[in-house]
């Protein structure tokens, strides 16, 4: 079992960067693949990015390619969302999620952070 908590989320205005981090407890984070997911305001939660149990594989919805990065730190359990050319339609919670098999979809993923709020102001 894995327990999540994420930070940096924070009120920007477009254009900026942010640097999302999710901290997991355990000593088998690295037998997970984690992933990033988002969730608007009246909208279902969405793939955001997600990334391989040695970081070999990555995979990002279209829309933020070129703009985000994902990224992990096995030695200290913890993965990365870098947030770079930020626009209003970023704004939502962000959560990571461990699973045992990367996946696009948030019913693949076992454990779930309690989020943290990413809002852009244009």
């Amino acid at each position: 079992q894995v327990q999540l908590v994420e930070s940096g989320g924070g009120l920007v205005q477009a254009g900026a960067s942010l640097r999302l981090s999710c901290a997991a407890s355990g000593r088998t984070f690295s037998s997970y693949a984690m992933g990033w997911f988002r969730q608007a305001p009246g909208k279902e939660r969405e793939f955001v990015a997600h990334i391989s149990q040695t970081g070999g594989v990555i995979s990002y919805r279209d829309s933020v390619k070129g703009r985000f990065t994902i990224s992990r730190d096995n030695a200290k359990n913890t993965v990365y969302l870098q947030m770079n050319s930020l626009k209003p339609e970023d704004t939502a919670a962000y959560y990571c999620a461990a699973a045992s098999t990367l996946g696009r979809t948030s019913l693949e993923y076992s454990y779930w952070g309690q989020g943290t709020q990413v809002t852009v102001s244009s």
